[in-house]
């Protein structure tokens, strides 16, 4: 075992990242109750998944660019709130996938790769399909529109973070501190890959990205 991978093996690592990240988590419902009430549904749950997954990272993304405070709504930002989106979705999959193989089957690397793949896109993909199918958007249109939108970000994500999982977790079991420091670091360098490409996506127009949390309905908090 390599240097690094000692060091994500540690139960101090993946320890003091659970704490941290309850902690942020905490913070970004309260702040959703007390000051940002006015954000969609959607966005709420887009947050606070976010946050759960990548901890500090998560709330400081959410911080700077997904509340009403936020002193403009830069490209930047957008494009941060967009792959914020995408990762909730996509995360939620690769959890999924990792733990549900890993635990049920016990498949070698390729297959694990492969279900967590499938399943990140899938529930990625509906995460974005089904609010267009909400406003009105005929079928064919809203699947041609996600597909374009929602899958050059996607590969990206995944790509990345299930090739960072299998080179730090390798053939780890859930009973090892890296498998789940594996899943937190491979998350949040996914995020990362994939946050140029949405940023690419809606400054060519192809991607809108997600709404100015500005310019929601919102009441001054009590």
């Amino acid at each position: 075992m390599s240097v690094v991978q000692s060091f994500f093996n540690s139960p101090w690592f993946i320890g003091t990242w659970l704490v941290l990240a309850v902690i942020c988590v905490v913070l970004v419902i309260r702040d959703l109750v007390v000051n940002n009430s006015h954000l969609m549904s959607l966005m709420k749950v887009v947050w606070t998944l976010a946050v759960a997954y990548s901890g500090p990272v998560g709330l400081l993304i959410y911080w700077r660019t997904g509340r009403k405070e936020i002193p403009d709504d830069a490209d930047w930002r957008r494009a941060f709130r967009s792959v914020a989106h995408c990762y909730s979705g996509c995360g939620l999959g690769e959890i999924i996938g990792v733990v549900l193989v890993t635990w049920l089957f016990a498949a070698n690397n390729y297959v694990t790769a492969g279900v967590t793949f499938g399943l990140a896109y899938a529930i990625g993909f509906a995460l974005s399909l089904g609010p267009l199918v909400q406003e009105g958007v005929a079928l064919r249109k809203a699947l041609k529109d996600t597909f374009v939108a929602e899958t050059p970000s996607i590969l990206t994500m995944e790509v990345v973070a299930i090739a960072v999982d299998l080179t730090l977790a390798g053939k780890a079991h859930m009973g090892e501190p890296i498998f789940w420091a594996s899943l937190v670091v491979s998350l949040t360098l996914g995020l990362f890959a994939a946050y140029p490409v949405n940023y690419w996506l809606i400054t060519h127009g192809i991607k809108e990205g997600m709404m100015d949390p500005r310019m929601t309905h919102h009441h001054p908090a009590s």
